[in-house]
């Protein structure tokens, strides 16, 4: 099994529901592009759960931060599967620097206490959901504007945050259902500008509903929604 098939494996079990929503790319290179950077994702996002105290977490958020300037100075990247998938990623697709060291920057936040403020809130949701979606739809079709997603990360977001427990500003929960529901409403129509090649970016988001209800679909009832969204083209 190569690297590559392993990186897929890890997304598959790690983050199953943007690695469905990613089968749905037709370009096997750019799907390959994509999950590069959703272990990209999952590496940092990881940094705090699998830290003892911030110091740590931070010095794991600093060695990515040292492997995207190998990737980017032209230096050897160090020889990590996500790393070198990614650089691949960079190489191929002209990702943005800038980008790519903000989400790093974004998940300096996980490592203080939760729940977010509400001054926070919407500004994590963008930096973290949003950016991912963003350059996913990016590497998919190059001329995806962030405007087009970024509504379907804010539902996914908030549904995300929700599940996890503890992390939205105090009273948000309460409402949740209605803030994922107010976010897929202004999505259905912001996502229009999409083009049909980036879809898969965004396509899980039909999925944020069930999960800010607290509900956890199954495998089979999530395949049967992502491909109805990914045909009709509305989350």
């Amino acid at each position: 099994m190569s690297d590559s098939d392993d990186l897929d494996a890890l997304i598959r079990r790690v983050d199953p529901n943007r690695w469905l929503a990613s089968r749905f790319a037709t370009d096997a290179e750019a799907r390959a592009d994509v999950i590069a950077l959703y272990a990209f994702n999952h590496e940092i996002a990881r940094a705090a759960e699998v830290a003892s105290e911030p110091l740590v977490g931070e010095m794991r958020l600093a060695w990515w931060r040292e492997a995207l300037a190998e990737m980017f100075e032209g230096r050897p990247v160090r020889a990590h599967p996500a790393a070198q998938a990614l650089a691949e990623a960079v190489s191929r697709r002209g990702l943005d620097r800038a980008e790519l060291d903000a989400l790093i920057d974004a998940r300096l936040r996980d490592l203080d206490p939760w729940p977010l403020t509400a001054e926070e809130a919407e500004g994590y949701i963008d930096a973290t959901a949003g950016r991912v979606m963003t350059l996913a739809a990016r590497i998919l079709a190059p001329d995806a504007g962030a405007d087009a997603v970024r509504h379907a990360a804010r539902a996914w977001g908030l549904a995300g945050l929700h599940r996890l427990g503890g992390r939205l500003p105090a009273g948000w929960s309460a409402d949740v259902r209605f803030r994922v529901d107010e976010a897929l409403t202004r999505a259905r129509v912001d996502l229009r500008d999409l083009p049909v090649a980036a879809f898969p970016a965004a396509a899980y988001t039909t999925l944020s509903g069930p999960y800010a209800a607290g509900r956890a679909p199954g495998e089979l009832w999530r395949r049967m929604r992502l491909t109805a969204a990914v045909l009709s083209g509305i989350v």
